[in-house]
């Protein structure tokens, strides 16, 4: 089943996931370092990293809505998509609240606010597991006929083009 928005061929859920996982988690990090170390400056950089996290993830989410749409009901595909999607919320919320409780001095964070954000860390480890589920198990997201020699996403071939069509097309491109 392909994505349904793509950007340069590519599907642009996963495209994004990248940003708020890397924000998030590393907020997460930087708050175990501020823990340790008892320097403010850590959590500082946590609490702007969890603002940007929460709207990367919020980018996500809407890309991942559409695609999760396109899922035929009643398949094990829609149901595995469902949890990861509700879940994910749930990981946005989570460090909305984190979010939130820092507002006043992000230099100090309330215990609530890296407890909210190392649980929204766990859970989406579970999530991300999920998402995979769907790709890699599933095929969620990936162009019908995909194989090992696919023409390039780019081209305006279908990624089932066998290895003879793509050389007749990149021979009359050339020639």
């Amino acid at each position: 089943m392909e994505s349904k928005v793509k950007f340069a061929g590519h599907p642009v859920h996963p495209m994004l996931i990248v940003f708020p996982l890397g924000l998030l988690g590393a907020a997460a990090i930087f708050d175990i370092v501020y823990l340790i170390s008892d320097n403010t400056r850590w959590a500082v950089a946590a609490y702007y990293m969890i603002g940007a996290g929460i709207v990367g993830g919020l980018a996500a989410a809407l890309f991942g809505w559409i695609d999760w749409l396109a899922i035929p009901p009643g398949t094990r595909a829609r149901r595995i998509g469902l949890w990861h999607g509700v879940g994910n919320v749930a990981v946005v919320v989570l460090f909305i609240l984190s979010w939130v409780l820092r507002r006043g001095h992000p230099e100090l964070p309330p215990t609530g606010a890296i407890v909210a954000g190392l649980s929204a860390v766990i859970l989406s480890l579970l999530k991300a597991w999920l998402g995979g589920e769907l790709v890699y198990r599933l095929g969620v997201g990936v162009d019908g006929g995909a194989h090992l020699d696919s023409p390039s996403s780019l081209s305006e071939l279908p990624a089932g083009a066998g290895l003879s069509t793509v050389r007749r097309a990149n021979e009359r491109s050339a020639g």
